[in-house]
């Protein structure tokens, strides 16, 4: 069993920008960790960690991979970005909280950075900055399991009717539409805003995981109602406003 503590789905309160209020099940895949919100994986759920190559080569974190935090915490990547000469990873925020120092590997003995920022909630984004070495690299690519990948290169606000997919730990791959935007989850420490919703279904273990559009990010997996044997819905944390607070781009 995992020495993580299993995740619990919970019902939760959504509201529109209309105000239209509806029930909610979060299936955030987050488990409560030395008074922060941290993210766990549900017992038996394989996570997508970082390539290791034993051959010597170096260890790549791409989004759609787990990362490791010395508190304990396990978050997914969502996507990695930049600046001109230093590397990022975007999380989810309220995954992050409280949580230093991280590494690609559940042995915590591969260091990849540590958090530079983060807003939860509000919003539900964070930004871990890479380290510079020679021993890990950051591609700006999505890993969509069985060694496969999606290469992106730009980010863009999503629209109702785009055609997406997303990527979670416990489902994989799966795509959809876009059907909302501007909606609002209300959690137990207060409301995010923002969001956009799509029909694609989603299962405890998928927070964190990457949202794109062809070669375009789109967001990240925040929340989710219904299931995927009788059908449900996915909200996301938009990323271009995310990209422009910290002033970064995608590569």
């Amino acid at each position: 069993m995992s020495p993580h503590r299993n995740e619990r789905p919970f019902r939760r309160a959504l509201r529109t920008a209309a105000s239209a209020v509806a029930a909610l099940t979060l299936l955030l895949g987050w488990s409560a960790a030395t008074g922060s919100t941290a993210y766990a994986r549900e017992a038996g759920v394989p996570a997508a960690t970082a390539s290791t190559a034993a051959t010597g080569k170096a260890v790549e974190v791409r989004g759609g991979n787990v990362i490791y935090s010395s508190s304990g915490t396990r978050c997914t990547v969502g996507f990695n970005a930049r600046t001109s000469a230093t590397f990022f990873g975007l999380v989810s925020g309220r995954c992050a909280q409280g949580s230093s120092n991280w590494y690609a590997d559940a042995a915590l003995t591969v260091f990849i950075g540590t958090t530079a920022g983060a807003s939860f909630p509000g919003n539900d984004y964070a930004l871990i900055r890479y380290i510079n070495s020679t021993t890990v690299t950051f591609p700006g690519e999505v890993a969509l399991g069985a060694g496969g990948t999606q290469d992106i290169t730009r980010a863009a606000n999503p629209t109702v009717g785009q055609s997406m997919c997303h990527v979670g730990r416990t489902t994989g791959v799966r795509c959809g539409t876009v059907t909302g935007v501007n909606l609002t989850v209300n959690y137990p420490e207060g409301s995010v805003s923002g969001l956009f919703r799509s029909n694609i279904c989603s299962e405890p273990g998928d927070a964190g995981g990457p949202a794109y559009s062809g070669t375009t990010a789109l967001g990240i997996i925040v929340a989710s109602s219904g299931n995927c044997t009788s059908g449900g819905v996915t909200y996301y944390q938009p990323v271009v406003e995310w990209l422009s607070v910290y002033g970064l781009s995608m590569y």
